[in-house]
């Protein structure tokens, strides 16, 4: 995939997971958009190697749940 494919796909599944955020954390956009820019999840998910551009928004947002929970997430096995 290059890097114009990969911006477009990162373009589809972050706003679920920003929508989320904010539905379920009482937070703006602004806000969510901020927190999410800057956790440990999105760093990895805007590296193509990683692979987790794979999971679906839900899947990532409980992760990024996990992370702000726990400082920490585990990868889902793939069924």
């Amino acid at each position: 995939m290059n890097e114009e494919q990969f911006s477009a796909m990162l373009a589809i599944i972050v706003p679920p997971i920003i929508e989320q955020i904010t539905k379920n954390s009482n937070v703006n956009d602004d806000k969510a958009i901020s927190h999410f820019y800057r956790s440990k999840l999105y760093q990895e998910l805007s590296d193509e190697k990683s692979k987790l551009w794979h999971y679906s928004p839900m899947t990532l947002y409980t992760l990024y749940q996990d992370e702000l929970l726990t400082g920490s997430y585990d990868y889902p096995e793939e069924a």
